[in-house]
């Protein structure tokens, strides 16, 4: 069964590249030493290291898992090559502002890569999702699970051909 492309940004699969690559080359292999001095110790049923060697080494290989399956139906999208920058698509950082003036900025990211504290949200999510095709001036509501809130596109960037954003 094949997966659906997973949009994402060069940025964001760097990211999740560099933490597969440091759990499969730096913590995996010095926890399999550790389990494997841990049972060389003998009895293994009381033995801590190896019990909790054991259990880290299943989070891990289950993280690895799920890193391999996003990496391997990505598809990176590089925001800067967007050719119509006066329309809200992946990869936009946008400026919005609500009924009281309260500005909000944030960029429109794939769904591995969203995280809300930096900024970054989810293409899949209701805001992104409310915001596609929108362009500087429009307003658009937005359902949110503490009701609905109206927002008015304040500003559109994207990032410049060959910068490092």
């Amino acid at each position: 069964m094949e997966q659906r492309p997973r949009f994402i940004t060069a940025e964001g699969f760097a990211r999740i590249r560099a933490e597969y690559e440091q759990l499969f080359g730096t913590e995996r292999p010095k926890l399999v030493e550790t389990i494997s001095w841990a049972a060389g110790n003998g009895d293994r049923s009381e033995n801590g290291d190896y019990i909790y060697g054991r259990k880290r080494l299943r989070e891990i290989d289950r993280r690895l898992g799920y890193l391999s399956k996003v990496m391997k139906n990505a598809k990176v999208v590089d925001p800067a090559s967007q050719p119509d920058r006066d329309v809200i698509r992946f990869g936009a950082t946008v400026e919005l502002a609500d009924e009281d003036d309260q500005r909000r900025t944030f960029t429109i990211v794939g769904d591995d890569e969203a995280e809300a504290s930096a900024g970054r949200i989810a293409w899949g999510s209701p805001m992104a999702r409310a915001l596609v095709g929108a362009r500087i001036g429009d307003e658009r509501t937005v359902r949110l699970p503490a009701g609905e809130k109206s927002w008015e596109v304040v500003a559109i960037t994207y990032p410049v051909r060959g910068s490092d954003v």
